[in-house]
């Protein structure tokens, strides 16, 4: 599979979850370089070794850096553009927080703690997606953010999380109407409800035995990654729902 042969791509929180099962589904198509980062070193690092023995041929970068820190972000971006001799085709916005667990109602939320999850689920994609852009214009780009069906509806008890996600829908929003003349497209994906940690945390009560692995939903993160999806932008897709009909692809 060689549908992105030659794309640098950028993934943060790669180190367990979606970030990492996109990871390996990126090296399996053929990406060029691949720029992972996660709040934990040890644990983006195994998966950068498990991508250098399934691609050997693909430049692999690991990077420890929390990304609601504007200085561990401008690092990132410094450290990937100079392995991938300043161009970079891809960026997936996939690092994100719940906030408390349990999580509180708003009436009794913290504030550090809301500022805490904006700060990593709103601010920071903005931050790499502004700082990226002269990288990606030149040659084009797909920047992808990963939202929610939070970021949708108002569920009772999924405060910032859910603050943060709609804000996200809408700043993808306009990044895709602003970028519209340029090669840049700008999408969000919702991959439904996932057996991941941070789900399993979210909602302890439930049954994860019955919430898809995350290595289902990475074929429309491929598509959006690849030059197949040159001319779609500004677009909500659902990865476990029929998004290739939506497309008509």
């Amino acid at each position: 599979m060689n549908n992105l042969s030659g794309k640098n791509i950028m993934i943060t929180g790669a180190s367990q979850g979606l970030g990492r099962e996109l990871a390996l589904a990126f090296a399996r198509e053929g990406a060029a370089g691949l720029s992972l980062s996660a709040r934990h070193g040890d644990a983006v690092r195994s998966v950068r070794d498990e991508i250098r023995n399934l691609a050997p041929e693909t430049n692999v970068l690991a990077v420890e850096a929390d990304v609601s820190k504007p200085k561990d972000i401008e690092r990132l971006i410094a450290t990937t553009l100079d392995a991938f001799g300043g161009r970079l085709d891809v960026l997936v916005n996939n690092a994100s927080t719940i906030g408390p667990s349990p999580m509180p109602y708003l009436l009794d939320y913290p504030l550090e703690d809301f500022q805490n999850v904006l700060n990593t689920n709103l601010i920071d994609p903005f931050l790499l997606t502004r700082n990226v852009l002269p990288a990606m214009i030149e040659n084009g780009g797909s920047i992808i953010n990963v939202t929610s069906d939070a970021g949708s509806t108002g569920y009772p008890g999924w405060g910032a999380y859910g603050i943060s996600k709609f804000g996200l829908e809408g700043m993808s929003q306009t990044w895709a109407s602003e970028l519209e003349e340029t090669g840049v497209r700008v999408n969000w994906v919702d991959p439904g409800n996932m057996n991941t940690a941070m789900h399993r945390a979210a909602e302890p009560e439930e049954d994860p035995s019955k919430w898809s692995d995350p290595a289902t939903v990475t074929g429309v993160f491929v598509f959006l990654a690849s030059d197949e999806a040159k001319g779609t932008t500004g677009k909500r897709l659902r990865a476990q729902e029929d998004w290739k009909a939506e497309l008509k692809v």
